[in-house]
Formats: structure tokens, sequence, C-alpha cells
């Protein structure tokens, strides 16, 4: 039997596609927790997580600095209500990112796969995405690693980690763990945070970019679900 690995997909570009929908979300936590509309907000497709991506959203809008702290947690309260506020606008406009049911599919039906996330999306709005695109039945989110956890997205790694070992047995490490995403930050999360790396060139970060940040693997997109599980194999380990 092969060497149980514990697979950390990322959603955002790398599963599904929500398109300006967070954005929106920001913008009226923002001026609901403000006062006043913000004249910027985040960049899109970084891997941010959403914590740090609320105090950049602050700054970049003038807020006095001594109440960067209480807004940003007033506005992460809110984020994952808002977004469960627009479950339909989910439904009809979210995208599915092309091979994703096959490979979530694949990994799930794959003995030796323990398939879960880590993302830097809080854990209600996680949630919140993948069920309203059909997805989280493909995947083990009691064992995630969320921004809601710990900001600093590298630290979710060791989160998940810890989860699976206490759920499924252990240990896990970056020997027998695998993250699936689109981002620079995807990247560094796993390098910095105890993974092997397998990213997607589906989001806004080219196949160069992605392999120049020390990726193990890059891949176009998931369409081919065999290569992934080949990938994933523990004994694929540099």
């Amino acid at each position: 039997m092969k060497r149980m690995a514990l697979v950390l997909w990322d959603i955002d570009r790398t599963l599904l596609y929500t398109g300006d929908i967070d954005r929106r979300v920001y913008k009226e936590s923002f001026t609901s927790v403000v006062g006043r509309s913000p004249t910027a907000l985040p960049a899109r497709g970084t891997g941010v997580t959403m914590p740090l991506a609320v105090r950049e959203l602050l700054r970049v809008n003038q807020v006095p600095e001594q109440d960067v702290e209480t807004f940003a947690a007033r506005i992460v309260d809110e984020l994952p209500k808002r977004l469960a506020g627009h479950r339909e606008l989910l439904v009809n406009d979210g995208v599915i990112m092309p091979g994703a049911v096959d490979a979530l599919a694949a990994v799930q039906q794959a003995e030796h796969l323990i398939p879960t996330v880590v993302t830097g999306n809080l854990r209600g709005s996680a949630e919140t995405k993948l069920s309203e695109l059909g997805l989280i039945g493909y995947l083990d989110t009691t064992i995630g690693g969320y921004a809601s956890d710990d900001p600093h997205r590298p630290a979710l790694v060791r989160i998940a980690q810890d989860r699976a070992a206490a759920k499924y047995g252990g240990p896990f490490n970056c020997d027998n763990t695998v993250i699936v995403g689109d981002s620079l930050e995807d990247v560094r999360t796993g390098l910095e945070g105890g993974a092997r790396v397998i990213a997607v060139a589906s989001g806004t970060t080219t196949e160069q970019q992605l392999r120049a940040a020390g990726a193990q693997h890059v891949l176009a997109d998931l369409t081919s679900a065999t290569t992934l599980l080949r990938l994933m194999d523990p004994s694929e380990a540099p």
C-alpha cells in the first residue's frame, strides 16, 4: 500500500473563480465599518490572506493607523457573512476551473491521498464558495488551514498537518504533504511551510514565474488527473 499523503488545495483560481464577488464583499464591508466607500481595492489573484488584504485595504484608503487594527477585526468578522449573502451570485457567476472536478474526484478516490484545503480565505468564506459551486464534498474541510487560523499563510501548512495527524494518524511533513495552487503565495506557502508544491498556471502567474519561485512541478491546468496523481505520490519527492 502506498504511503499516505496530505493534499492541500488552494481555492481561488485553482479550483474555482468568483470574478469580482470578493472585491464587492470587501467594498461592502469597508463601507459598513469605515462609513465611506473605498477608492482602491485589493489586488487580484495575489493569494494574500484575507486579514492581510483587509489591513492593506484600510491603509491604501488612508484610514488612520491607530484605527487599522480595530477596523480590520470588524471587517474580517463581516466578510464571511456578507459573502454568504451573495450565494445566488456565486452560483450564477462563479466558475469551476477546467479539470477541477475530475482532479478533485481522482484525489478523493485515491486511498492513499487525504484532500483538504490551505487557503487565504477565512474558513466561512472558503466553505461558502466550495459549497455553492458543488465542490465541498470532495474535501475534508475539517482539517484544512484557513486565514482565520493564522494570517501568515505558510503557518497554515503545519496547522493542516497537525489536524490531519490527529484525525488520520501521521506524521505529515514535507515528504508526504503537497500543496496545489496558482499563485506565488501558494509556492511560498509550500516552501516555507513544509510542503511540496504543484503549481498550476491557471491564475495571474505564468508557468515561468511559478518555476522561478521554486515550485517543484508546474502544470498549465488541472485537465490531466493522471499526471496530477503521479506528481502527488510521495515517491516523487526530490
